[in-house]
């Protein structure tokens, strides 16, 4: 059985993680040029990862930085490539890896979606004290660590 505190930190989690979900839902609902998930939406973010658009992401490193097995992975960079959002070219090095990259199109829909978590953050960091915000950072950082260790845990690494 739950303390209060648990109840209630339960409670929050999935109401801010539900509400964060509907959010980006709204967004790409209201954008009429981007025709994505929000699986599609997060997968572009794993390809661009803020990263020059020159750089590349090999099929086996989106499936490790996402926890989604290779063959998801390459079914979704398929299904992205054929709307036009991305753009697979095999390695010179070795023509069985795969690098994804995203298309100007892609680049397009994957700032809107950083310029949205932006606008998401800025919002939410203007209410709060400084002391609040170091408060925050605090415990989402903790939090953050207990969700990657007991993830590693799981895959069976130590």
């Amino acid at each position: 059985m739950m303390n209060q505190f648990e109840f209630h930190l339960n409670d929050l989690l999935t109401r801010v993680y539900r509400s964060v979900e509907l959010m980006e839902e709204q967004m790409l609902r209201s954008s009429k040029n981007l025709n994505l998930s929000i699986n599609e939406i997060h997968l572009l973010e794993a390809v661009g990862g803020g990263k020059n658009e020159e750089s590349g992401r090999s099929i086996s490193e989106l499936s490790s930085r996402m926890g989604i097995r290779l063959p998801s992975v390459t079914a979704a960079v398929n299904k992205l490539a054929a709307k036009g959002y991305v753009e697979k070219r095999k390695a010179e090095s070795d023509g069985r890896v795969v690098y994804v990259y995203l298309t100007k199109l892609g680049r397009k829909a994957d700032l809107a979606h950083r310029y949205f978590h932006k606008k998401m953050v800025s919002s939410i960091s203007a209410s709060l004290t400084e002391e609040e915000k170091s408060a925050m950072l605090k415990g989402m950082e903790k939090l953050s660590r207990f969700f990657d260790d007991n993830l590693k845990k799981k895959e069976g690494h130590p």
